[in-house]
């Protein structure tokens, strides 16, 4: 029996599954997709205020790795069907989970994108461009957002602003010279399950055009902390691209209403990516100030009261090995106050009050 070489056999199965797709009317196109990025860190936060010692320790992290399908059909004139499946690939453990990320079915056309599923807000995807360090231990959702939730509905995660949402409805318009906005509800779907009704609201706007990016965002969390009071956040970023610089700027307000009064903070943010030899250094800064208000939670990372605030540094170095493939190695701190209790979004350590958490990073990132 004459053996078929392995290449040609991929060919003929690709061949056959084409065909196959084409008689049965399905999608005119697929794409497989993927990002692998994993890193050893060593992590580490110094004695805090109430004299523990949290040491150090070596890991090896996962920076959110995803394995992904996309595709489309042609439904007449400008309309098609858009459907996408993205999973949950964790590196380090082995791990993972069908349609944990970004995964959508709706229709695409001259009037927009109206989908349907499990995705990141707008709220959420108006700046992470902004941030080079955007999904890693250092990204700027430790400070920006107040943390940073993977998969939530409207009552797993109450307190982030960085969040893939649930059961999402989502419309995006069109470019039009460069203006484009996007609206979302996170369905009230948990008003069954909890004394109160929960829900989701997020917009968006943006213009973006050459080497400028304009962005403002606000989101509401209907009923998240009490019953008949809202939490909302709102930001507004700039970002310029220069032939071998780009800088990025963005202010923050988070307003939580807790079941005992309000609790409010504003953060700030700004990156610089500057080309250096066959890469480029990037650096990333984050301020967040003292929480205010009367109420006497902690909502994620923060409180009020004095001493609360905290800023984070991370200065690191992108090298590309091609257009797909690069190392990286960055070094990122959080300098927290006295009764701050700031810690990285994405691999947390667990930090005690007044302690700074710190990592140092070595590692490599592939797009397929």
């Amino acid at each position: 029996m004459t053996s078929v070489p392995k290449r040609t056999s991929v060919l003929l199965l690709a061949t056959a599954a084409a065909g196959w797709v084409d008689e049965a009317g399905a999608q005119s196109s697929v794409t497989l997709y993927g990002r692998l990025n994993t890193a050893l860190e060593y992590s580490y936060a110094n004695t805090a205020t109430d004299g523990t010692k949290l040491g150090g320790t070596g890991r090896l992290t996962n920076n959110r790795s995803v394995f992904g399908m996309r595709g489309e059909e042609g439904l007449g004139g400008s309309l098609k069907a858009v459907w996408q499946i993205e999973s949950n690939v964790s590196l380090d453990t082995g791990q993972g989970q069908v349609a944990g990320r970004n995964s959508r079915i709706g229709l695409q056309g001259d009037a927009g994108t109206l989908f349907m599923g499990h995705w990141q807000t707008p709220y959420t995807e108006a700046t992470a461009g902004y941030d080079p360090y955007y999904p890693t231990t250092a990204g700027y959702m430790a400070l920006i957002g107040n943390g940073s939730t993977s998969s939530s509905d409207n009552v797993q995660d109450t307190s982030s602003f960085d969040r893939r949402q649930k059961n999402l409805v989502v419309y995006k318009t069109p470019s039009l010279g460069g203006f484009s906005g996007a609206a979302a509800w996170g369905v009230n779907e948990e008003k069954t399950t909890v004394p109160r009704n929960p829900g989701l609201y997020s917009f968006s706007a943006a213009y973006d055009n050459g080497p400028l990016n304009i962005a403002l965002a606000y989101e509401i969390h209907q009923h998240y902390q009490a019953a008949g009071r809202n939490d909302d956040a709102m930001k507004a970023g700039v970002s310029y691209k220069f032939p071998s610089t780009t800088v990025a700027l963005l202010y923050e307000r988070l307003h939580y209403r807790t079941a005992t009064g309000d609790l409010t903070r504003n953060g700030y943010y700004a990156s610089l990516v500057q080309k250096l030899g066959p890469g480029s250094v990037r650096i990333g800064f984050a301020l967040a100030g003292n929480g205010a208000g009367n109420a006497t939670e902690t909502v994620g990372f923060f409180r009020s009261g004095a001493e609360t605030g905290a800023t984070q540094v991370t200065v690191g170095y992108d090298y590309p090995l091609s257009k797909r493939t690069a190392l990286f190695a960055y070094y990122s701190r959080i300098n927290n106050k006295r009764n701050a209790i700031y810690d990285f979004a994405i691999n947390e350590l667990g930090v005690s009050a007044g302690s700074d958490p710190q990592t140092i990073a070595l590692g490599m990132r592939h797009f397929f």
